[in-house]
């Protein structure tokens, strides 16, 4: 029986990852037991244990990539509040509203990660934490930590927005919710 290379083991296990990352955004942590995210993964269950210690490492891994990857998608917008403008208007669109399971992970599973155990809250943390600098560069480059507050509010204004938007049922409501989201991010870039 050959065995695979090390390569091959990294990309199942990122193939994991990204599946099991777009199952928890769209069914929640809850809601996704290891058979179906390997199936979702195109793998059997006993390959899962190769690659993570148990869901909750797995959980733990997704939350800290998602949120790594939103920094560094936040890292690559243009210098100053007009990259924010752009990501403020894409983050409060109908479009990333509609499709949880490719979009923000605070929006799609703040709430569970709060009863996530400590590995996990803690790489959620981490992971917030690089996303408040990152937004707080862009609002003030000289001087980030006078800005951190500010950056503080924008996100969470932006995560609350997209998350009530979400769970409107009347859709018109729901586009004024983002709509008013855009309108009071712009303040944070005054």
């Amino acid at each position: 029986m050959a065995r695979y290379g090390k390569e091959h083991k990294e990309a199942t296990r990122q193939r994991i990852v990204e599946s099991a990352s777009r199952r928890f955004k769209q069914s929640g942590v809850d809601g996704s037991g290891v058979a179906t995210l390997m199936a979702d993964a195109g793998l059997t269950n006993g390959a899962f244990y190769a690659h993570f210690e148990s869901k909750d490492d797995l959980v733990a891994t997704v939350v800290a990539e998602q949120l790594r990857a939103q920094a560094e998608t936040i890292a690559a917008l243009p210098a100053g509040k007009a990259g924010l403008e752009h990501f403020i208007r894409d983050y409060l669109s109908a479009e990333h509203r509609d499709n949880p399971a490719v979009g923000c992970p605070s929006a799609a599973l703040l709430d569970e990660i709060v009863r996530c155990t400590d590995v996990t809250r803690q790489g959620y943390a981490d992971g917030a934490g690089v996303i408040i600098h990152e937004i707080a560069a862009r609002l003030s480059p000289r001087n980030p930590t006078a800005a951190r507050g500010r950056a503080i509010g924008l996100f969470t204004l932006l995560v609350g927005s997209l998350q009530l938007a979400r769970a409107l049922t009347d859709q018109d409501l729901s586009l004024e919710v983002l709509e008013r989201g855009v309108d009071n991010a712009a303040a944070f870039l005054r």
